[in-house]
Formats: structure tokens, C-alpha cells, sequence
């Protein structure tokens, strides 16, 4: 299904406490993330094994007091779903920005009932990625049969 959610946000005062709060209670896998000089700091959370169904996240401090948990929903153009979201009655809270070099690009906007939400666009690198990722998996499956 298209638009599905690829990725969460934990916002934390206290990263290092949350860190190990999400450890122990979910045996979650939580690591700093290289990012780009200058950036803000960031720790990727494994929540599953390679092939196991459900997504990883993020950990970072908080930005704003009050932030809340994000959900990124996957997006071919974030400037479409912008337009798509304020002619729907939500608001844009930040325009689109990369990321970092080769990882793609996010925005978040408020739905109509005051929700944040993120949207996320795979870098060029990425979108390359799939459909070769695609031709693979539908090469196998023919093997099978």
C-alpha cells in the first residue's frame, strides 16, 4: 500500500535516561547516528530483526517543550502532500529539509485535529534503489514456481 509509515521520532528530555528506559522495557537496540557536522545529535532504535515486520526509529532530544512522538508516512514528493494537506485544512509546522547527504528529505505538518505528522522522501540514491530491489524479488519468486 502506498503512504505507509516508515519511521517514528522519540523526542526526550533526557536522552540518555529514555535511551535506557527503551532498552529495558522493549529490548529495543538504540545507537548513535553519524550526522552531519553541525547537526543535531541522533540515535537510531532497532526494534526488529532483518525481515521481521514492523519499523525502526529515532531517539533525539527534545526540540520544543511539548513535542510530541512523531510518525514519518512515506511520500514520492513532499511538496505534493504539503498542498494535498493544507487544501485539506492541516498546516505545514516545517517545510521540507534534508536530512543528510544521500538520505532523503522530511517535513512535518498538523492535521486537523492538531496532530503532527511527518512525511518523509527518499533521496534520488534511494529511488534508484527500488526498483532494482523490486526486479530481484520478482525474479526469485518466478524461481520458486
Amino acid at each position: 500500500m502506498p503512504n505507509s509509515i516508515v519511521h517514528f521520532e522519540i523526542p526526550a528530555d533526557d536522552v540518555p535516561r529514555a535511551k535506557t528506559f527503551y532498552e529495558a522495557v522493549f529490548g529495543w537496540k538504540i545507537k548513535q547516528f553519524p550526522m552531519p557536522s553541525g547537526g543535531p545529535e541522533y540515535w537510531g532504535v532497532t526494534t526488529r530483526k532483518e525481515g521481521e515486520v514492523g519499523i525502526n526509529g529515532g531517539l533525539m532530544k527534545r526540540n520544543m517543550p511539548g513535542q510530541p512522538f512523531a510518525n514519518y508516512v512515506a511520500v514520492k514528493s513532499i511538496e505534493d502532500f504539503l498542498g494535498k494537506v493544507q487544501t485539506s485544512g492541516g498546516s505545514v509546522i516545517m517545510p521540507r529539509q534534508e536530512i543528510g547527504p544521500g538520505m532523503g528529505s522530511i517535513a512535518v505538518f498538523r492535521d486537523t485535529e492538531g496532530n503532527m505528522m511527518g512525511l518523509y522522501q527518499p533521496s534520488a540514491q534511494e529511488m534508484k534503489k527500488k526498483p532494482a530491489a523490486k526486479k530481484a524479488k520478482k525474479a526469485k519468486k518466478k524461481k520458486r514456481r
